[in-house]
């Protein structure tokens, strides 16, 4: 008789677990309907990945897009800044970091053609790394951009502001005004 109540109380329990996890529907991060967003992170259809590794040095460089000319890093990859970063510091850090991880610095941040040197800086964040700064905006990457040119976190808003392109004078460039 005891087993058969352990089995009930599994059974129950594995129910619980399925319905906890399962489907799409209201989050701390917001709504999600369909399948195109990953549920917890709104724009992001894949999980997060870690932050890239960074180079020998770190090249900031411009390439063209829908946008006009906007920063990448030097293998092409669109870079972004956060609405909610003040006085060049990163709020970014945790979850947000974990979809929008930052551009770490290993050394002096490069200038490539038509940036300019003198926007770039460093800053240190929370965890002790330096993150690579244009024009006072921390730089970050999207998780969602799969490949270089991409520019699917443009005007998206996540973890509480909006996150931008920069152009070459290292303001953000939104695409409602384009």
């Amino acid at each position: 008789m005891n087993w058969k109540l352990a089995l009930n109380g599994a059974i129950a329990g594995a129910a619980l677990l399925v319905a906890a996890c399962g489907g799409y529907g209201t989050s701390a991060y917001g709504n999600s309907t369909s399948p195109s967003s990953n549920g917890r992170y709104p724009g992001v259809t894949s999980p997060p990945a870690g932050t890239p590794a960074p180079p020998g040095a770190t090249t900031i460089a411009l390439r063209n897009s829908a946008f006009g000319p906007i920063l990448v890093d030097g293998t092409g990859r669109t870079l972004y800044l956060f609405e909610a970063d003040r006085s060049g510091m990163s709020t970014c850090n945790a979850d947000c970091a974990s979809v929008w991880p930052p551009l770490l610095a290993n050394g002096t941040p490069i200038a490539g053609a038509g940036i300019n040197q003198s926007l770039l800086t460093t800053s240190t964040r929370k965890d002790g790394s330096l993150e690579v700064a244009y024009n006072g905006h921390p730089l970050y990457y999207f998780v969602s951009d799969k490949q270089a040119g991409d520019v699917t976190g443009e005007a998206i808003s996540s973890f509480g502001a909006k996150w931008f392109v920069l152009s070459a004078a290292g303001g953000k460039v939104d695409k409602a005004q384009s």
